[in-house]
């Protein structure tokens, strides 16, 4: 998947990640169990001057990068550049072969011969849920750099504290 013309500066450098927050949306997806950003896990056999996305000013002033390795993401915030997804969804359990499994009543084991439809493939479906799922966590970084510019704009009276801030850990 790839989303384009994502404003950089959306999310946080430490717990609000923002390629963590769309993992942990695509990741809430059943069948999902691989996910990889950018260049992903090729990034394993890559040298440090083959990944790392050289910046560059393009005609229009803004800051792009000659390649995408990051897959749209410096420290957990979006660049600007487009941000590509890839995720590895299991194959369908429901087969037509009968498996061996357990009878939970019984306690023991039998053969399971199926008896639902037969789903030759996931992909139809779970493209237009995982594309759901990344606008979705998109959608939540947008609304949060919004809330933060609200903060930043607040009238001084606002934000003066009645008294220290402080802080206790313990029974102290």
């Amino acid at each position: 998947m790839i989303a384009h013309n994502v404003p950089p500066g959306l999310g946080e450098p430490v717990f609000d990640k923002l390629n963590a927050t769309i993992a942990h949306a695509l990741c809430s997806i059943g069948a999902v169990k691989g996910i990889e950003f950018g260049a992903g896990f090729k990034v394993g056999s890559m040298k440090g001057s083959e990944n790392n996305d050289q910046p560059y000013m393009s005609k229009d002033g803004r800051v792009r990068f000659k390649t995408n390795n990051a897959g749209g993401f410096l420290g957990g915030i979006s660049n600007g550049e487009d941000i590509v997804v890839k995720i590895a969804v299991k194959p369908t359990p429901t087969i037509s072969l009968q498996q061996t499994s357990i009878n939970m009543r019984k306690m023991k084991e039998e053969k399971l011969s199926p008896i639902t439809r037969r789903d030759p493939t996931l992909v139809a479906r779970i493209y237009v849920v995982a594309e759901a799922m990344m606008s979705m966590a998109l959608l939540d970084s947008l609304y949060l750099a919004r809330a933060y510019d609200s903060l930043a704009k607040l009238d001084k009276k606002w934000l003066r504290l009645k008294g220290p801030l402080k802080t206790t850990f313990g029974s102290g």
